[in-house]
């Protein structure tokens, strides 16, 4: 197994850890251990663009039926040779 040092972490950040793990009954190296396996575990891949992330998102609901609005006619030209 590997090990990893963190340096320079936050007081505040050390605190919220040492809570965390005493309130999952655990020690601060197996919570960040366990915070570690869960944000690496997913593999989604992320859309590439906006529109692919809300297609995505909206697509289970089955969309929405919108009606679509007549058009006119192109209108004219003006005239600018006068």
């Amino acid at each position: 197994m590997a090990s990893i040092t963190i340096r320079n972490l936050d007081d505040s950040l050390k605190q919220r850890l040492r809570l965390r793990a005493a309130a999952h009954g655990r020690s601060m190296e197996d919570e960040a251990r366990d915070i570690l396996r869960v944000a690496l575990s997913t593999t989604g891949r992320q859309p590439g663009n906006l529109a692919a992330a809300i297609r995505a998102r909206i697509a289970p609901t089955g969309g929405v039926a919108l009606e679509t609005p007549p058009r006119e006619a192109i209108r004219e030209a003006p005239d600018f040779s006068a």
